[in-house]
């Protein structure tokens, strides 16, 4: 018998691929969008809004991994969480966390009411609806799975800042991405791009500066592809995670069989 040699169809190779970089599936993406809107989700704009999620989480354990290794450690701890956010601006997102985490804590500021009082920090709510915060724990696997293939370990005090981090910012791009399809397109938010002191600014990214500001195509009752991409806009400051960002869910959206 003669043995056949393996098959490696490109659209299998591709399929892989795109598998290996998205730990969180479009499920999971799903179950968040649900939470917050109504409106049908793509399948494309699902895996799209997977890739971005994954490309801002796997920045933001390069940043604590590279902080975490100027103090000779391998396992990351909730310092070099703000670390990085420290040292690049572009990584602090998923900011409706930081209230609910001890990491943060008497970094957001203490707030006063009109007569001078404190006013407390949010408790963790009780109702049974959905939340960024109450749902962080359905990303743990995703946060592992990346963790991993960052080649990290972290303490699992890190891992639960990953997850809540994961889960407001994937909660607001949801949130985003249905204000875009209500709107129309998302013109009216401009945009930003940022700049190190002393450095000329770089020139606006004109593929995207155009599609940002022209009007959406689509019905109003589902969430696309690049519904997904101008609510990333608006979530990530101008730079190149924005632009990696947006460069990745593309990439991760031309394989035939997200279609």
């Amino acid at each position: 018998m003669t043995t056949l040699p393996a098959r490696c169809e490109r659209s299998g190779l591709e399929t892989a691929s795109v598998m290996d970089v998205l730990p969180f599936k479009p499920s999971l993406v799903k179950a968040v969008f649900r939470d917050v809107t109504s409106m049908h989700l793509s399948r494309p704009a699902a895996w799209a809004a997977a890739s971005v999620t994954r490309t801002v989480l796997s920045e933001i354990i390069d940043g604590a991994r590279r902080a975490a290794a100027q103090e000779a450690r391998k396992k990351l701890i909730p310092g070099d969480l703000l670390s990085a956010i420290d040292r690049n601006v572009e990584i602090e997102v998923g900011t409706g966390w930081y209230d609910h985490s001890p990491t943060f804590r008497g970094l957001t500021g203490v707030l006063y009411d009109a007569e001078g009082v404190i006013v407390p920090s949010p408790k963790r709510s009780r109702s049974r609806r959905p939340s960024a915060v109450v749902g962080a724990h359905r990303f743990e696997a995703g946060v592992k799975k990346l963790l991993r293939s960052r080649r990290a370990t972290a303490v699992p005090a890190m891992v639960r800042d990953l997850n809540g981090i994961a889960s407001v910012f994937l909660t607001d791009l949801a949130r985003d991405a249905a204000t875009v399809v209500r709107e129309g397109g998302a013109g009216r938010f401009g945009t930003v791009t940022l700049a190190t002191s002393g450095e000329p600014a770089p020139p606006p990214f004109l593929e995207d500066s155009h599609r940002a500001l022209s009007a959406r195509i689509g019905d109003g009752r589902t969430i696309g592809r690049d519904d997904i991409l101008a609510a990333t806009r608006i979530q990530l400051f101008g730079g190149d995670l924005r632009q990696r960002a947006l460069t990745e869910a593309r990439k991760a959206t031309q394989n035939p069989s997200v279609g």
